[in-house]
């Protein structure tokens, strides 16, 4: 009996011992920039998409603004909803320079599972092998990525506010990519991640364009969450990442520029290493798109309650995974796209849904918390406008003195994590 019970314990061990490794590596990563995952919308859409239908033998150098530093790195790719699978020739990544130049001595080239060129099926995400890399925190790093093969862009970010470089051949270790294509969205690239300091968490911020950072400058890093990146640094926050997971015309109930939060949350948010907090703010869509341009003909328009349901499903799941979740109130938006074809985003009765949803935000009790960036925002004279000083111009969206000013609005005990 005591032989057999030590055979027993000893293949108990060899078949506990690849889990445990996979957990521990696991525990060893932790985000520091994100970008989700959209697919290529149909050309009947108002917006265009703003990248070529495709590349091939060609490389493209993205450049991406990390909220935490460490010495260790590796980069998550996304073919979600590519049709076809997705060949990558080459991929490195490096500290950027100015433009699509790279620093001395930092370029590194990635491997997959061992390899340097891959193929990632549909559907499919894929993580590099770590590599060992200085990354300060806040600093810009530079991925990129040769495609060899007639490459369908059908996995992307539309709203990069950064700019990205294209270029003939394989140019992945170039110091500086020789071509003039360049264009702003993010391709294939959703995740950056570095070794996991001890103690160290994750914000997930989750929103739509003005999360996202529209009409922000490009290349400036002045997103609201950049913005709260830097302060939770300066704070002395240095072991908390910010994951952007914003997406421009997102909606809590609904698909269009993207999956409907409700569908993505999982993807996004609860499945982020060592996050532990959620800044909700979402619902501005829901409310302004309906009978404009922007949905089908006949859509219905939700109620500011379907909006609230939506809101309460995101608190039972995120509270299911230990996540605290805090809300962020809806901004103003008066006036929005006044003078374009997508005038009608704004009117009376959309404005009463907004006032009930900020109301049910406010006074619910139903969040971990609410950060007040519609009262850091509105003009006080005209409470249902944005402050001309914070405007970029569309009557929705602020502009960087605007971002920086939501940031400036958030009390950082909130994101101190733990329920």
């Amino acid at each position: 009996m005591h032989t057999r019970l030590l055979a027993m314990l000893a293949l108990g061990a060899l078949a506990a011992a690849p889990g445990a490794a996979l957990s521990a590596d696991a525990d060893a990563w932790i985000g520091t920039w994100a970008a989700s995952p959209q697919p290529v919308w149909d050309p009947d859409f108002f917006a265009p998409v703003n990248i070529p239908r495709a590349l091939r033998d060609q490389t493209v150098r993205q450049i991406a603004h990390v909220s935490l530093g460490g010495n260790r790195v590796r980069v998550v790719l996304s073919n979600r909803y590519g049709k076809l699978p997705l060949t990558v020739g080459a991929a490195h990544i490096a500290v950027a320079g100015n433009g699509s130049s790279i620093a001395a001595g930092s370029d590194r080239p990635l491997t997959f599972a061992g390899r340097s060129s891959f193929t990632i099926p549909p559907g499919a995400p894929a993580v590099s092998d770590p590599v060992d890399l200085t990354v300060a925190p806040l600093s810009n790093l530079a991925v990129s990525l040769y495609l060899p093969d007639i490459t369908p862009l059908t996995t992307f970010h539309w709203e990069g506010v950064q700019t990205a470089y294209v270029g003939a051949g394989d140019q992945t270790g170039a110091n500086e990519i020789k071509g003039d294509e360049t264009f702003k969205p993010r391709v294939f690239l959703s995740g950056i991640e570095v070794g996991a300091p001890a103690g160290a968490r994750a914000v997930v911020t989750f929103g739509d364009s003005i999360t996202d950072g529209a009409d922000s400058t490009p290349d400036a890093n002045h997103r609201w969450p950049d913005f709260l990146a830097a302060r939770l640094q300066q704070s002395g926050g240095g072991n908390v990442a910010v994951l952007n997971e914003g997406i421009s015309g997102a909606r809590v109930l609904r698909d269009r520029m993207g999956e409907n939060a409700l569908a993505r949350f999982d993807r996004d948010v609860l499945a982020q290493p060592h996050a532990d907090t959620v800044v909700l703010m979402m619902g501005i869509n829901d409310i302004g798109w309906p009978n404009t341009l922007l949905v089908p003909k006949g859509e219905p328009a939700p109620s500011a309650e379907d909006v609230i349901f939506g809101y309460k499903q995101l608190i039972a799941r995120a509270h299911d995974h230990g996540f605290r979740i805090i809300a962020a109130t809806l901004t103003p938006f008066e006036d929005t796209f006044h003078g374009t074809p997508l005038y009608g985003y704004y009117d009376e009765d959309k404005e009463k849904k907004r006032e009930a949803v900020n109301d049910w935000i406010r006074h619910s009790g139903a969040f971990d918390g609410v950060i007040d960036f519609d009262a850091a925002t509105r003009d006080a004279a005209d409470p249902k406008h944005i402050r001309a000083d914070f405007d970029s111009g569309d009557h929705l969206h602020p502009q960087d003195t605007g971002y920086k000013a939501m940031a400036d609005a958030i009390d950082l005990k909130l994101l101190q994590g733990g329920r």
